[in-house]
């Protein structure tokens, strides 16, 4: 049964675009008058045993002994934090424990100004697997960012996740076993390479006034009767690779070799990650960004992975499909394994609808 949803899961991925996210305060590549970020420049161990004041806090989470929890138990509950500095390359390493519950979303993410980002996200009602997925500067002319990893029991106890970001890499870890690697030459001209800012909070994608693609993507309706439904983060280790005060962009180009340091230097970070990764549990395209309700786009078919091969989304074996029950109407699993969209079955039937775009409500 478990296997069957996370087929169907990544099958309502498959069938719809991501739109990244729509809103910032101020695009420093729309204009040059944008505030600088403030800089973290080194190196933090927070404790969310109590609240930080290295974040802003939305949506009343709360804190005790096993760190911040971020509540969804009714309509309109979206708990998430915001740091208030910013990092230009680094690592970052978060002991969180994602919520159960069918539809609701945990998101622990990086985003800049520019909307590069750089995400892991949990389905309450997959407790076998976590998503990766890459934004840069909002662009979605591409749909082959997101994948699906193995990891089991993330609903049950704490884990840690980590993203190690610098110029030539990104690598996403579990446990500090190095599950995905993406190089700028891979990223088809979106590397995410602008300050990033750390957002971490929990929402319910299978609200029942979400948009259909929303709540398929999210694994069905939420029932808030069977909740509270609660992620909860133990602790945060953040290490900015870039020194100073302040972030400034010296120009619109919105490339990492145009952002200036107050008072420091930028540092583009050490030597990549080498570690073979296992494979990826399957492509994820289209996974929607946190915290969105809505859709904005209409689902156009696009011509890259998974619908043609790409070896750049996975440089090692991906797991293969059986016949599950369970697909979506329409939906067939070729001789090979892969599952099929209908628009390439024997038999065109739907497709599900379009999965939403972002628009973060930060203060």
């Amino acid at each position: 049964m478990l296997r069957t949803l996370r087929t169907v899961a990544a099958c309502a991925l498959l069938s719809a675009p991501a739109i990244a996210q729509t809103y910032t305060n101020c695009n420093p590549i729309e204009s040059s008058s944008c505030p600088p970020d403030s800089a973290l420049g080194r190196t933090v161990n927070i404790d969310f045993t109590s609240a930080s004041d290295s974040f802003t806090a939305e949506g009343n989470p709360t804190y005790g002994s096993d760190g911040a929890s971020f509540t969804v138990a009714k309509q309109g509950d979206s708990p998430k934090i915001t740091s208030k500095w910013y990092i230009m390359f680094g690592q970052v390493d978060i002991e969180l424990q994602a919520a159960p519950g069918q539809g609701i979303v945990s998101s622990f993410f990086l985003q800049s100004d520019t909307l590069d980002e750089i995400d892991w996200e949990w389905l309450g009602g997959d407790n076998a697997q976590v998503q990766s997925n890459y934004f840069g500067k909002g662009n979605t002319a591409t749909h082959d960012r997101g994948a699906f990893h193995a990891n089991p029991g993330n609903h049950d106890s704490f884990q840690k996740y980590t993203i190690i970001w610098t110029s030539e890499q990104i690598a996403w870890q579990i446990n500090g076993q190095t599950v995905r690697t993406l190089i700028p030459d891979n990223a088809n001209g979106q590397y995410p390479q602008t300050p990033m800012a750390i957002r971490i909070g929990a929402w319910a994608g299978g609200d029942p006034n979400n948009e259909q693609g929303t709540i398929d993507w999210a694994g069905g309706l939420t029932d808030y009767s069977k909740g509270p439904y609660t992620m909860k983060v133990k602790s945060l280790k953040v290490q900015d690779y870039s020194t100073g005060t302040q972030y400034t962009y010296g120009d619109t180009s919105g490339t990492w070799q145009s952002i200036k340091s107050n008072g420091g230097t930028i540092n583009t970070g050490g030597s990549a990650v080498e570690a073979e990764a296992p494979g990826i549990t399957s492509a994820a395209t289209g996974a929607p960004l946190p915290f969105t309700p809505h859709t904005t786009s209409p689902y156009t078919r696009p011509s890259v992975y998974p619908w043609v091969p790409d070896t750049t989304v996975a440089t090692v074996p991906t797991t293969t499909y059986g016949n599950y029950p369970g697909l979506p109407s329409g939906w067939s699993v070729s001789d090979s394994g892969k599952v099929v969209p209908p628009s390439q079955a024997p038999v065109s039937k739907h497709l599900f609808s379009p999965l939403p775009s972002l628009l973060l409500r930060s203060g």
